[in-house]
């Protein structure tokens, strides 16, 4: 008997089917992506559908959670109940549009590793990612919102010479593809815009010229589904291999920002992610067609150099040693200095977080990294930190099991309404706050949708412990647009008084970011000490990571890809590095009506309070022209 939330038989078929895409696309690689995913399942990244929730979500029954699992390619691992609800509810909210996760619906739950997580610095995922590139083989897929010339930008171009190069050297050519998302009037009518080389090696982009990378076959897309359809997604792919799904775009900001480094079966699946993002024809098609992440090891794990990075107990030796001597030349833009290894990459890492100088303290080697990407001045305000957490922002894992993962990802949708919000995405964030026994963890730029709002008082009042961390200020005069949340102050002030016990209230725990350099928030309007990270933990043991914020953009209207991680071990590696990396639980406490307080009793500067004025609308309409002219904060 098939009842509200039972997955369709005509949708467990397709989950359970050998075809996808990416098969597909094997046997004919000149076809149009678009066409294939039409011809499989009726639809494409470009098919719009208003999709509205349940009125009332009942919970899944032991044979709904098994028949959930029968959809996903889980292999030897065993989901916990907490992630199988999750998926269950993606899965749900695929029935209307079987493309509505971006991704085959064979294709959607996995399995895989997570070698090494960044969090830091954007400058600092952008040298791994460049490390990366130079040291792929066959091709590399490359997805980002936001590419403006900047450091990280020189850093990701130095190194598609660096691959020309060394291709040249083998005899061989990589195919790369790139996706960015740069709105232009063009796409109101194609939504994928191919780039030429003359436009594209322009001052406004400045890829390498084709004479420079002989031995690269490089082919750009623009795309932009409008009018509000952002291509918000940010993740690479090299050979097939090795995926990082990241939050940072290609420019130069002062974020700190996390990448997860993934290899394994969920690799796969997020190529032919990035198939159904392509949509036209590539040309020339990718190398990697028939050779899968699936059918070999993860290759990161193989590397001895690596596996010789942890202690008996799987503990990282790096980050509390001493400093390294002699020191290594940074890898910065326009100097680059690759490695060989991820292991050669952390030493690399290593030193240059050690003192330059005698004398130089923690706290001005922290302010040093986190100032260079923009030629910043800040001095530290903190104090130093316990010995048995240093700032390091490269944070790997020994090599583990594969555990269960999944794509929760959403379609960009450009209509100027909020009718797009039964996607999986938004399914996975609710699910996981809805079952969660014992604690909720978040970090975004901005938490405001309005349907996450009631689904966490509602946790809060079943006893379920919340704490989140946002950015003060964050891209506020966009946030003050209407319908779009307010600002997170507002936010956090309209969700403590949606709390009527002081046992509620005693529950919820909202932070500001504060630098690992700092001891108070530093408002975003000064591009000094902001954060960009996307996550949230559930009970400790269920993850969500990606491009997705928790606010009304990314909720209603931008692609995004996500990735759902159903492992203590990884979460607990997420939220050291996350405490490693920043001083926002030290320091960064909200005060009971949700806004931040110096010692005597001020608000932050610049910070706009509980009342952002009579004029807020006219501050929301400046941000709104800030984003379309690729100002904003996305």
């Amino acid at each position: 008997m098939h009842t509200e939330t039972t997955i369709s038989d005509k949708l467990y078929a397709l989950f359970r089917s050998q075809s996808n895409i990416s098969n597909e696309f094997l046997k004919t690689p000149h076809e149009e992506i678009g066409d294939i995913a039409k011809r499989l399942y009726g639809s494409h990244i470009l098919a719009e559908k208003e999709t509205k929730p349940p009125h009332e979500r009942e919970p899944a029954s032991e044979q709904d959670l098994q028949r959930a699992f029968e959809c996903g390619r889980f292999g030897d691992t065993k989901p916990s109940e907490l992630f199988l609800r999750a998926y269950h509810d993606i899965l749900l909210s695929i029935q209307h549009d079987p493309l509505a996760g971006v991704a085959s619906p064979s294709l959607i739950g996995s399995t895989g590793v997570v070698p090494m997580t960044v969090i830091g610095p954007l400058i600092d995922n952008a040298r791994h990612m460049s490390n990366l590139i130079v040291r792929a083989r066959k091709e590399v897929f490359f997805a980002t919102c936001s590419w403006k010339v900047s450091g990280p930008q020189t850093i990701i171009c130095d190194a598609i010479r660096e691959l020309s190069k060394r291709a040249g050297q083998r005899g061989e050519k990589v195919v790369v593809k790139l996706m960015y998302d740069r709105a232009n009037i063009k796409q109101v009518i194609d939504n994928h815009t191919l780039i030429t080389p003359k436009d594209r090696t322009g001052d406004a982009v400045k890829l390498p010229s084709p004479e420079e990378i002989p031995h690269v076959d490089l082919q750009v897309i623009s795309f932009h589904r409008f009018a509000l359809g952002t291509f918000h997604s940010k993740f690479m792919i090299v050979d097939r291999q090795m995926a990082c799904v990241a939050s940072n775009n290609i420019e130069d900001n002062d974020n700190t920002e996390m990448m997860a480094h993934l290899e394994g079966p969920i690799v796969d699946c997020l190529w032919d992610t990035f198939l159904v993002s392509w949509h036209k024809a590539m040309s020339p098609p990718p190398p990697c067609l028939a050779s899968t992440a699936a059918s070999l090891p993860p290759p990161t794990f193989q590397e001895p150099t690596f596996t010789h990075m942890f202690d008996e107990q799987g503990r990282f030796r790096k980050p509390e040693t001493g400093p390294v001597d002699p020191r290594i030349p940074e890898h910065l833009p326009g100097q680059p200095h690759y490695d060989d290894t991820i292991a050669d990459e952390i030493h690399r890492m290593h030193s240059a977080l050690s003192p330059y100088h005698e004398g130089e303290t923690e706290p001005e080697i922290i302010a040093r990294h986190l100032n260079a990407p923009k030629k910043l001045s800040n001095k530290p305000t903190a104090p130093a930190r316990e010995a048995s957490l240093r700032y390091f922002p490269m944070i790997p894992l020994a090599p583990h099991a594969p555990v269960p993962m999944a794509l929760c990802n959403r379609k960009p949708f450009g209509s100027l309404n909020h009718s797009s919000v039964y996607v999986a995405q938004n399914e996975c964030f609710l699910s996981l706050i809805r079952n969660a026994q014992r604690t909720i963890f978040i970090q975004t730029p901005d938490l405001n949708a309005s349907p996450l709002m009631p689904a966490l008082t509602q946790a809060l009042k079943r006893g379920v412990e919340v704490t989140y961390y946002v950015c003060l200020g964050y891209n506020d005069s966009g946030e003050l647009m209407p319908g779009q949340g307010g600002t997170n102050e507002m936010a956090a002030g309209s969700l403590l008084k949606s709390l009527t016990t002081p046992e509620e209230r005693a529950r919820l725990h909202i932070f500001f970011y504060v630098a690992a350099d700092q001891d108070h928030p530093i408002h975003n309007k000064f591009k000094q000490r902001s954060c960009h990270v996307k996550l949230l933990i559930a009970d400790e043991s269920v993850a969500v990571q990606g491009s997705g914020n928790q606010d009304t953009q990314s909720w209603f209207q931008s692609q995004e890809v996500n990735v759902m991680v159903d492992s203590p071990l990884v979460c607990e590696a997420w939220r050291e590095g996350i405490e490693r990396n920043q001083n926002t639980r030290a320091y960064g406490r909200a005060a009971e009506d949700g806004c931040w307080y110096d010692a005597k009793g001020n608000l932050a500067e610049g910070s706009l309070g509980m009342d952002p004025g009579r004029f807020a609308w006219a501050k929301g309409v400046k941000g709104a022209v800030g984003r379309l002219r690729g100002k904003g904060g996305f």
